[in-house]
């Protein structure tokens, strides 16, 4: 199964530093299962920026405790700087839009620098960032100043987000040239799942640490940046990169399908100069867009729209409700945002490994189509009270949401080869940060012309799911329009050698197939595989017990 490798320096060069991409080519013999349960560990980790909504509420009463301190003439900027008055939950909820702007800036930005000093130097970086701009953020808690979050969490978090985020894509490619898609779904269904282990452990913490005169948040805070370094850190190192030439055993390339995956490279500096770049970019961009405008209001949405039929009072409105009933519908309508956090997570594995068989391009037209008609057909199910059939299509659409961010890595090694693809990954990443400034704004905008125009109740939506259907239709019709790149866009054989000639050794042979004993289900990728799949499991668990309160 191994075969040498050649990894001696050259006579008279300096040895690699610890950190640099030579010294983590992998060794003969490998086990490549080995490498997605790093990723993981870091994805997991960084993936709680899904979770923090779980402080805000605890943040909006830090000074006051038990209830807000509020102050009417509060405006955004005194709110950055105020010591005196409690945050608002629309302030601290600017950090999501920071999350995801940073995230994508930096992943354009630093996307380059990655392929050239490897995922481990890439995932050590991200820790440091994301852990901490979590302390920073503790200190902004205790001292009380917003900007201090904003700048510890929303801007340096988010660069150790867009780091960590894409720290894994160009190297589990190339280790799973057989399984793209499949070896990409796992490491990002990580990021989807943070939040399920994050959130329920932010609340245990928050309730151990809290006390007459704190809400534990602070506390919260330092605790999980301490748990979450030690996470990104073995799984920085335990990234190995293949050497130049590795293959699975028994594996050959498979014949270009009408063309559409290709066995060449595309230079970074040429990748974003092709219409297909910008095709796969609107693809993410409206595929996202869509998805993340109901993540953003799914809780309310199945509030107003099914109000009393929740607790089984089906002649009340929402509005109607008193205060327990509001409550407990509240409770029903959590679950259903657990339930579709478990459909996002699984759609980032299972999408991404059907695309293995499918193919990319075919991959995304089920995702739109699919997608315009359950959108087009949920406010036929919210206005007949259908509430199965409506959690069921936002269950599918929200399983696409997360397969569409998991099956775009494979797509684009398919059209512009594996050389450069995390870089090409990083820059395509700012589909993302549009998608949520967009999804969000046109969302909540439809909503309150609703609201204005004296429209409730199962009607209220309506226009909002239409509208998302039309962003799919878009989609589809982008996704249609990707062709095979032409020959000019490719590299020489020559400059693709010239450039590997610099990094990682070659191999002479294959190595590492899945299967019991060597090459698959060692002790050690058992080890590796339990120390974050136990977490996983845990989060899953939390969230199911919550989630079927909705079925109660």
């Amino acid at each position: 199964m191994s075969a040498s490798i050649t990894e001696a320096p050259a006579a008279g060069a300096a040895e690699p530093s610890f950190l640099s991409r030579e010294r983590i080519v992998a060794k003969p013999g490998f086990n490549r299962w080995l490498v997605p349960p790093a990723a993981l560990a870091i994805h997991l980790c960084i993936g709680m920026a899904y979770g923090f909504s779980v402080f805000w509420l605890p943040l909006s009463r830090a000074i006051g405790i038990t209830q807000s301190k509020t102050c009417p003439d509060m405006t955004l900027v005194t709110a950055l700087f105020t010591t005196t008055c409690d945050w608002r939950v629309a302030d601290l909820g600017w950090m999501y839009t920071l999350f995801f702007v940073f995230l994508g800036a930096s992943a354009a930005v630093f996307g380059g620098w990655l392929e050239r000093a490897g995922p481990r130097k890439a995932g050590l970086a991200a820790a440091l960032c994301w852990c901490g701009g979590m302390a920073i953020s503790a200190v902004g808690i205790v001292t009380h100043q917003l900007w201090m979050m904003w700048l510890g969490s929303g801007v340096i978090g988010g660069i150790g987000l867009g780091l960590g985020y894409i720290s894994p894509v160009s190297t589990l490619i190339k280790w799973f040239p057989d399984r793209r898609g499949m070896a990409t779904g796992m490491a990002i269904m990580g990021f989807g799942g943070g939040a399920l282990i994050g959130s329920p452990l932010a609340a245990l913490l928050m309730d151990r640490f809290k006390t007459a005169d704190s809400v534990g948040v602070w506390q919260t805070f330092l605790v999980m940046a301490a748990v979450y370094a030690v996470f990104m850190t073995a799984g920085a190192l335990g990234y190995r990169v293949p050497p130049n030439g590795w293959k699975p055993e028994g594996w050959s390339a498979p014949v270009a399908k009408a063309g559409m995956i290709t066995s060449r490279n595309v230079h970074l500096d040429d990748a974003h100069k092709t219409v297909q770049f910008w095709l796969i970019w609107a693809v993410l961009c409206l595929n996202v867009s869509a998805g993340i405008g109901v993540i953003g209001i799914a809780s309310p949405m199945l509030q107003e729209i099914f109000g009393g039929k929740l607790i089984g009072e089906p002649g009340l409105a929402f509005s109607a409700l008193d205060a327990g009933q509001k409550a407990r519908v509240a409770a029903i309508a959590a679950g259903f945002v657990g339930l579709l956090s478990l459909f996002n997570i699984g759609g980032r594995f299972f999408w991404a490994s059907m695309s293995d068989k499918l193919g990319r391009k075919l991959t995304y037209a089920i995702f739109f189509a699919l997608g315009i008609a359950l959108y087009a057909g949920a406010p036929w199910a919210a206005n007949h009270g259908a509430q199965a059939l409506f959690v069921l299509a936002m269950c599918v659409i929200l399983s696409m949401y997360g397969g569409g961010f998991a099956t775009v890595p494979a797509y684009l090694a398919d059209i512009f080869g594996t050389q450069f693809v995390g870089a090409i990954h990083g820059r395509l990443l700012t589909a993302w940060s549009t998608a949520g400034i967009v999804g969000p704004v046109v969302v909540n905008y439809i909503r309150q012309a609703q609201v204005d125009a004296g429209i409730g109740g199962a009607k209220l939506y309506d226009g909002t799911l239409y509208i998302l259907a039309g962003m799919l239709a878009l989609g589809f019709v982008a996704n249609l329009l990707i062709r095979p790149l032409k020959d000019r866009w490719f590299m020489t054989d020559a400059d693709v050698a010239a450039l590997q000639a610099k990094g990682a050794g070659t191999a002479a042979g294959p190595s590492g197939s899945f299967g019991i004993g060597r090459g698959g289900l060692t002790p050690a990728a058992a080890a590796a595989w339990a120390v974050v799949g136990i977490p996983i499991a845990w989060g899953i668990w939390i969230t199911l017990s919550k989630a079927l309160i909705l079925f109660g």
